[in-house]
């Protein structure tokens, strides 16, 4: 295939199978009320919930790295969208442990696309797509956590919360047969893959353990001297703050919108949608922000909106609408401004694959603690101040190490 035509297949299996890559998570939170009360549950159980998918971030991201050399990529998402549909299934069997058990599962499969879809996109797109690619690719990963946002809430009062979360396999089933249409297409893939598997180690002499494409798994012998740099630390705070964050308000955002302004759940899922949906503008905001105000301003403004987001939702939670806005805007196009950090201060490949590596993994596990925190104080506390509180907090967090970032990333440009 040619380097400049545009696999239009791919792009679409790609951007569909992205659609099942978030919407899983997000889709439980707004029935996170009637969860609580139908299974007894407290708040620190219902959280884990979402957070479940969190650790297997954190932990499934070197065997998914491992999965992809050894099955290759075409297949790696399509072991991905299974995943997602099996646990979809675990989850909607009855009982707190099968729904726990489900979202472990759904967890350890998104893990896999999260890792091989930045492959597929290097691989098979040209060079001068892939940002394009990756914006679409971050967007679509926005629509689906939207659309459940939207969507779950009036079908759980049509046929209950179960069925309604059962609803949303629909979506990886289509995922699902359109990348098998994919793979019978390309009759070719296995052949190229091992092919050009064979070819690199002909040229390096490696054992097999090298790979290609951004990775994020640690591949580079000089793992010490890149734990030694202090950008490392800055991005991991940013991502494992951002992260926190947004696991944590996705989850709880529904929940609290009833408490503090008496909206009915149809409404505060509707509200809490935003914080999803305006996120599609805000990733493809990122790149405009560099352009145009440079990469220490534009940190400097993703920390002023999380902050802003905090401080409204304190002081004039009525108009919910508008802070969901700025946090949706601050947790995405944060991410991308990391992701980009990250690129500019890596000296190689290889030390780009460790430091995504490092970054991801261990700002996963912040954000594992995100969406507990939150409900633990919520429950002792018996309100959102204290919630809240600490939500201002893990901002300073990021907003300095994001601007430090930033700094540093500006210099070495």
């Amino acid at each position: 295939m040619s380097r400049r035509s545009i696999p239009w297949l791919v792009v679409a299996g790609v951007l569909v199978a992205a659609l099942s890559l978030r919407a899983p998570i997000i889709a439980v939170t707004p029935v996170l009320p009637d969860i609580v009360r139908d299974l007894g549950i407290g708040a620190a159980s219902a959280g884990l919930l979402t957070t479940a998918p969190v650790i297997m971030f954190a932990a499934i991201t070197p065997v998914a790295a491992l999965l992809i050399r050894r099955a290759g990529a075409e297949l790696a998402l399509l072991l991905s969208l299974s995943g997602v549909l099996f646990g979809t299934f675990v989850r909607a069997l009855p009982g707190y442990g099968s729904m726990l058990a489900g979202m472990f599962i759904i967890g350890a499969a998104i893990t896999i696309g999260n890792v091989v879809v930045p492959v597929i996109i290097r691989r098979d797109l040209p060079a001068e797509r892939t940002a394009v690619a990756t914006a679409a690719y971050s967007a679509t990963l926005n629509v689906g956590s939207l659309v459940t946002a939207l969507g779950t809430v009036p079908l759980a009062e049509l046929m209950g919360w179960p069925l309604a979360l059962l609803v949303w396999s629909s979506v990886t089933v289509v995922g699902l047969a359109l990348w098998i249409v994919h793979i019978v297409r390309s009759k070719s893939w296995r052949s190229a893959e091992r092919a050009s598997g064979e070819a690199g180690k002909r040229e390096s002499g490696d054992t097999g353990e090298n790979i290609t494409g951004p990775l994020p798994v640690i591949v580079d012998n000089r793992v010490a001297a890149i734990v030694r740099r202090p950008i490392v630390w800055m991005l991991f705070a940013a991502f494992g703050m951002q992260s926190a964050i947004y696991y944590g308000m996705s989850t709880w955002l529904p929940t609290m919108l009833i408490d503090t302004t008496g909206t009915d759940a149809a409404t505060a899922g509707a509200l809490a949608s935003l914080f999803q949906g305006v996120a599609i503008v805000g990733a493809l905001l990122a790149p405009v922000l560099l352009k145009y105000l440079g990469a220490v301003p534009a940190g400097v403004l993703m920390g002023a909106c999380f902050g802003t987001m905090v401080i409204g939702m304190l002081f004039a939670p009525e108009v919910a609408a508008v802070w969901a806005s700025f946090g949706a805007i601050a947790h995405s196009s944060g991410f991308v401004l990391i992701f980009t950090a990250m690129v500019r201060v890596s000296r190689s490949d290889a030390e780009a694959a460790t430091m995504s590596a490092l970054v991801q993994g261990g700002g996963y596990v912040l954000a594992a603690l995100g969406a507990p925190l939150l409900g633990a104080l919520n429950e002792i506390s018996g309100g959102w101040q204290a919630p809240m509180l600490a939500v201002i907090a893990a901002t300073v967090v990021y907003s300095t190490a994001l601007v430090s970032a930033m700094f540093v990333a500006l210099r070495r440009g």
